[in-house]
């Protein structure tokens, strides 16, 4: 019986504490939202004028079979086809494709600088291949795109012998940015500034062994509280 009441106190003691910092939090919610909307301004001000915003085009081509007759494309001639896909990557982003577009295009920045800004993206079973670069502008970041994509068109035809290599979708000048996210760093400048307003309540509150409360007394020494004195210069 002696166990179970000691139990039942610390259960009960442990959800004042609990109500008590839910209290602490709600008494420091304008605290809370002032932060959060203080380091989301934050995050605002450091992305729009810190971070270089970078434009990305894509461009898309279909590298055709290497026979017309599809009467003759046998299951290893498909095998052949799929494991050529693997290699278009590599010979869209190989040093002779990407000199040759720093020659044509004047370009001040190596083969490996050149290299970062070029995503290649081949979808599983198909020979479509998306080409994306980015770079500083939406001009360069288009004009950059339609010549790796004429460069390393021709590449693959004279590397993998296949007959054509048609575009299927030439690069066009971004809208927007792709980088950075502003409304995604807003929100988590947002979320980081609120978690951290409220951890610093709550470990304020904790670590605090100051008395402020009735409840304080009887919880430090133990004893039952018979009576408060009110103050009698707030009356």
């Amino acid at each position: 019986h002696i166990g179970e009441t000691m139990t039942q106190e610390n259960t009960k003691r442990v959800e004042i504490d609990v109500l008590a910092l839910l209290h602490k939090l709600w008494s420091k919610k304008v605290f809370i939202l002032f932060t959060a909307f203080y380091v989301a301004v934050f995050a605002f001000l450091g992305t729009y004028f810190l971070i270089q915003p970078t434009y990305t085009s894509s461009t898309r081509i279909y590298v055709a079979n290497q026979t017309n007759d599809s009467k003759n494309i046998s299951a290893q001639d498909l095998q052949a086809g799929t494991f050529l896909t693997k290699d278009y990557k590599e010979i869209i982003t190989s040093n002779d494709v990407l000199s040759e577009v720093i020659k044509d295009e004047k370009l001040k920045m190596t083969e490996a600088e050149l290299a970062k800004k070029i995503s290649v993206n081949i979808p599983t079973d198909t020979r479509l291949i998306s080409i994306s670069v980015s770079a500083k502008t939406g001009q360069d970041a288009q004009l950059l795109a339609n010549k790796v994509r004429e460069v390393a068109s021709e590449k693959i035809k004279k590397v993998t012998k296949v007959e054509d290599v048609t575009t299927l979708e030439d690069a066009k000048l971004p809208e927007s940015p792709s980088s950075p996210n502003i409304k995604r760093n807003v929100l988590i400048g947002a979320v980081l500034g609120g978690f951290l307003a409220v951890v610093g309540v709550l470990g304020r509150e904790i670590l605090d062994d100051r008395i402020r409360r009735p409840e304080d007394i009887e919880e430090t020494l133990g004893m039952t509280l018979l009576g408060i004195v009110p103050d009698t210069d707030k009356i």
